[in-house]
């Protein structure tokens, strides 16, 4: 008979699907249509931000190595580098960033689903009754366990990945080069282009750290999340930088600044005009994907940090599948919030202002996580010089591409993520003040 811990482990294709599945969401189908402007040159700027994005895999990596068991990622990791309460404003701040997150992609799968129902893009109650039940019918396959919901992943990110590799490797064959000439498009600097488009890119690649969040429910994770995150990332890198290649190389510039649909205009060109319903069916599986990832993530945080006593205790509560079902249910309750304003007259501007607060705060973990990386290190005294170059390369290199990430959201979303942030404090100070009544 299996018991609760043995049901909930997965291995290394759930993990990778999971690292896989989360950075690719919608937005991605759209990315070219952005870099259309730029021209050839975008590529180098995905080039620099793909660079960027394995460093961040090889900080996680290195990481889940040094905490191989335990649940919550760059929560965990800042907790045992800072203490509770950098590694509380963290989670806090990933949290509720996830939240939002899950509300944008719910909204963007009810657009991808209005191609093949045309009343999804015209009428609101439709729109939210469709976007409500993706959200919670995910969130029923989560409390069934981490298995459940991994299971689904696997399966989303394979019908996802197929029309993205068929464009991006079928496309070589279609290339006009003449396309990409002029290489810069734009009226910038080579150097400019290069870093707006690799500013513009580099958020294709946030949730390069999932498999670390639910590390205790994976099997021996001291070696499956670091080869998950090195795959998922790079298989990932290969899927945008050719994806992009090919489409650019395909679709006129001129069309293509234009396009909304720049995948499916790619594919019509290659394969004919029915086969933009095959690239609409794959927006809105990665977008449903993307929401089954995160859904489990965002039971998965409150959970680490409330087995920590550092939030009410009510998250770390467990079914008998082994999921935070309680956790799950409550972070779907806020998303549904969240997704309802954006389909409520008036508060459609609050729900885009609650995204732009949030962007900050899914990049501060990476900050600290690169420093938790040398302290964690240094707490080893460890006096190999190749193991300290190796990991102080590895730290830096982190840190300043997530503060450069910082910096390219823009001086109003980190003045808001850090006000987030702190709003935080007056939560945790209550949760240690009922904890120690408690005790």
């Amino acid at each position: 008979m299996e018991t609760p811990s043995s049901i909930k482990k997965i291995g290394l294709w759930t993990s990778t699907s999971l690292v896989i599945g989360n950075m690719i969401g919608a937005g991605v189908f759209l990315m070219p249509s952005a870099l259309a402007s730029y021209g050839g040159i975008s590529l180098v700027g995905w080039v620099f931000s793909a660079g960027g994005a394995l460093f961040l895999a090889l900080l996680f990596s290195k990481l889940s190595k040094m905490m191989p068991t335990r649940d919550g990622g760059p929560y965990a990791y800042t907790r045992k580098g800072f203490g509770d309460f950098p590694g509380f404003l963290v989670a806090w701040g990933y949290l509720i960033s996830t939240l939002a997150t899950n509300a944008t992609i719910a909204v963007s799968f009810v657009g991808a689903m209005s191609l093949f129902i045309p009343v999804l893009g015209t009428n609101a109650i439709a729109a939210v009754v469709t976007a409500l039940s993706s959200i919670w019918l995910l969130t029923w396959i989560n409390t069934l366990g981490v298995r459940a919901g991994g299971k689904v992943q696997v399966i989303t990110t394979a019908l996802k990945l197929a029309p993205l590799f068929l464009i991006a490797f079928g496309g070589i064959f279609f290339i006009k080069f003449d396309y990409f000439h002029p290489f810069n498009l734009s009226s910038l600097s080579s150097f400019e282009a290069i870093t707006a488009t690799a500013a513009m890119t580099l958020f294709a690649f946030l949730g390069v750290e999932c498999a670390t969040i639910p590390s205790g429910a994976v099997n021996n994770p001291e070696k499956t999340i670091p080869r998950a995150t090195m795959i998922g990332t790079l298989i990932t890198t290969v899927v945008y930088i050719f994806g992009t290649l090919s489409v650019l190389g395909t679709v006129p510039p001129s069309e293509l600044q234009i396009s909304v649909t720049p995948f499916a205009d790619a594919a019509a060109v290659m394969f004919g005009e029915g086969s933009k319903y095959w690239v609409g069916a794959g927006v809105a599986i990665s977008a449903f994907g993307a929401l089954n990832g995160w859904i489990l993530i965002q039971g998965q945080i409150p959970y680490a940090i409330a087995k920590d006593k550092l939030f009410p205790s009510i998250f770390a509560k467990e079914n008998k599948k082994g999921a935070p079902a309680l956790g799950i249910i409550i972070s779907s309750l806020f998303v549904s919030l969240l997704v309802t304003m954006n389909y409520t007259k008036g508060l459609v501007e609050q729900f885009e202002f609650l995204v732009l607060l949030t962007t900050t705060t899914v990049l501060v973990p990476y900050l600290f996580s690169a420093g938790s990386l040398i302290i964690l290190y240094a707490e080893k005294k460890v006096l190999n010089t190749k193991g300290w170059v190796n990991t102080i390369f590895i730290g830096i290199g982190a840190f300043s591409f997530s503060l450069w990430a910082v910096a390219g959201t823009g001086q109003e979303s980190v003045f808001w993520g850090f006000l987030l942030l702190l709003a935080g404090i007056p939560f945790y100070i209550w949760v240690i003040i009922t904890r120690n009544k408690e005790n």
